[in-house]
């Protein structure tokens, strides 16, 4: 496939994510990238704002690969539900899967993506961040249960995956459809082709 964005293709990248989703994202606009995860700890400050958690986290995790990856793009994200300001997150049993679920059913929700590009020759950074606004159907208990027996909201923020089975939940999206997968391609194109030319 060809490469979407031109001037990047003897740069080398990486994608700071182990993530599925963002790995075939990047590779459906023709990026070649390897993939190096970091192993940062993932808890939020005293203090700190949902969408500041989400902005240090990308941060952290671009800076710690970058440190042993010379000439190298790096790229790094973070994703956050939100239900009411309260972050939901990765549910790893049935009954945490089950009241994330119930409580998403019928109501709006909102899914921030903080994207963080490291460029190690040259130490020039930026930080970026997409919002997302999901609507979910109102949902019956077969429904849910029928959900989490397929096992796909496990390790997914908010306990649904919208590229997959749990997209028969989403009755409307406004903003990015990617941003929502785990990484808004328009925009991080656009920081890309920025970083790339200076």
């Amino acid at each position: 496939m060809k490469l979407i964005i031109q001037g990047l293709e003897d740069q080398k990248i990486i994608l700071a994510s182990s993530s599925p989703r963002r790995k075939e994202l990047l590779e459906q606009i023709g990026l070649k990238f390897k993939v190096v995860p970091s192993s940062i700890e993932e808890s939020i400050q005293p203090g700190e704002t949902p969408l500041e958690f989400a902005q240090r986290m990308a941060r952290e995790k671009a800076h710690a690969v970058g440190k042993n990856s010379n000439d190298a793009l790096i790229i790094s994200a973070d994703t956050i539900v939100l239900l009411d300001d309260h972050v939901l997150g990765k549910p790893a049993v049935k009954e945490k899967a089950y009241k994330m679920l119930a409580q998403l059913s019928g109501r709006e929700h909102k899914v921030i993506t903080a994207f963080y590009i490291l460029n190690t020759s040259t130490d020039q950074s930026i930080s970026e961040h997409v919002e997302t606004s999901v609507i979910f159907k109102e949902l019956c208990e077969d429904e849910i249960l029928a959900y989490i027996k397929t096992g796909e909201p496990y390790d997914k923020a908010g306990g649904y995956a919208i590229q997959g089975i749990g997209s028969f939940m989403i009755k409307e999206i406004k903003g990015s459809y990617t941003n929502v997968v785990g990484l808004p391609i328009c925009e991080l194109i656009e920081v890309l082709k920025r970083i790339n030319t200076k």
